[in-house]
């Protein structure tokens, strides 16, 4: 009697908890998108806070904020010497905000209370970093092209404070014409001590570290590769194994084969998706919070797709053009684009 009580018990603990992780996916056939104007900015680089705010960094050197009544507070001008810095990414350890410029020199701040510091720089004619991450509020990660024959790679485990760049012995040797995208700041994706990056033009593979940026492996994909602006723009994981990459031509933006991909087991595999169909070209995809893996935004210049399926299949829901996405919660978003930021607001 007591294991015929147990075996109940036990079956019944299983089905709540299974009930528990059970999301049932929305359909969304159209969306609206609240625009607030940031005039004469590009802005691909957006971190948003637990509290609904939005950090932005644009083009023409502004660290920004915007509150959640919409207020846009854009007065930190940022020089160096006599130039401005084009800021393509963002990040922050939850305790500062740190922006990272493109081209020569590379200009890494770090935002505290009204002080801007720069923490990490470097001079070369081929430097150009697209993307930043943290693990934690001690170990971040930035990423950019190759200025050797590696990727460029630079960690700290300070919080911040300082920056060093990995050595090409670490890192796995590039293809020929092997670069990266600075898209939308999503060219890393973290799971707990998993990273991993992204690349595109004449090679188009995924890197990953297990263990925080201390040694790599790339893997192969079936992307579109081969041309200058050709390959994987974006990535995202919902946990450990399973994940998505997107891109495709940026010359040819309507291409949707070998555009978009996913993975079951951590990125050493992958796998075309709706291949021939909606959509092509999209610079940033990223997971719906707590949709068990089955809710996607990807966005570009051609628009606003989601997917309900993982990625299996899409639908273009706004012909709104934004370069990049960030989802507070499972039904708040914030895009940002050529000139404008955007808030999404989903039916709960």
């Amino acid at each position: 009697m007591k294991l015929k009580l147990f075996i109940f018990l036990f079956i019944t603990t299983v089905l709540i908890i299974s009930c528990k992780n059970t999301s049932i996916p929305r359909t969304i056939e159209k969306i609206t998108i609240e625009e607030i104007t940031i005039d004469s900015s590009s802005i691909r680089a957006i971190y948003p806070m637990k509290d609904s705010s939005l950090f932005y960094a644009t083009s023409d050197g502004y660290l920004g904020l915007i509150l959640p009544t919409n207020q846009n507070i854009k007065d930190k001008k940022v020089f160096y010497d006599t130039i401005v810095p084009h800021f393509r990414a963002i990040a922050s350890n939850s305790e500062n905000i740190f922006m990272l410029s493109i081209g020569n020199p590379a200009l890494l701040y770090k935002y505290d209370e009204g002080d801007l510091e720069i923490v990490y720089s470097e001079n070369h004619p081929k430097v150009f970093y697209d993307a930043m991450a943290f693990f934690d509020e001690k170990n971040g990660i930035a990423m950019g092209d190759p200025t050797d024959d590696c990727l460029s790679v630079i960690l700290t485990n300070n919080g911040g404070d300082s920056w060093q760049k990995l050595p090409c012995d670490v890192l796995p040797k590039i293809n020929e014409g092997e670069a990266a995208f600075a898209a939308s700041n999503s060219n890393i994706a973290i799971q707990g001590k998993n990273v991993w990056l992204v690349t595109g033009g004449k090679s188009a593979r995924v890197y990953h570290s297990p263990d925080m940026g201390k040694s790599w492996k790339a893997y192969e994909t079936p992307m579109i590769q081969g041309d200058d602006m050709t390959g994987i723009y974006s990535i995202d994981f919902y946990d450990a194994k399973n994940g998505i990459i997107f891109g495709g031509d940026w010359n040819n933006k309507d291409n949707n084969k070998g555009n978009k991909a996913v993975t079951k087991d951590g990125g050493k595999t992958w796998q075309l998706v709706a291949e021939g169909l909606e959509p092509g070209y999209k610079s940033c995809v990223q997971y719906v919070p707590d949709t068990n893996g089955q809710e996607l935004f990807a966005v570009g210049t051609t628009g606003v797709s989601f997917s309900k399926d993982s990625g299996v299949t899409w639908k273009k829901v706004s012909d709104d053009a934004y370069y990049t996405i960030r989802f507070v919660n499972k039904n708040f978003a914030w895009l940002a684009g050529n000139n404008k930021i955007g808030k999404l607001i989903l039916n709960k």
